[in-house]
């Protein structure tokens, strides 16, 4: 996860700087650039981490992990 919260940090940086506005154009395209590429890598993370996500569910007393994935198979329809 250090890499999501390192891309993350570069990608605000790259975004503060360039609304100052003061960037020349050629600099300007590569920030964009490497923007663009450090947002995908971000979402690729988050969509990753959002696959592990574990619902607790309280059963017999004790709360046991869940994948994400299996307790929404089990919810009823109307929470699909």
């Amino acid at each position: 996860m250090a890499q999501f919260e390192d891309s993350l940090q570069r990608l605000e940086k790259i975004v503060a700087e360039l609304e100052k506005g003061n960037v020349p154009l050629e600099q300007a395209l590569k920030l964009f650039e490497e923007g663009v590429q450090l947002s995908a890598l971000c979402r690729k993370d988050l969509e990753e981490a959002e696959g592990k996500v574990e619902i607790l569910l309280k059963q017999n007393g004790k709360l046991q992990p869940e994948a994400y994935g299996t307790a929404m198979e089990k919810a009823p329809a109307s929470r699909k």
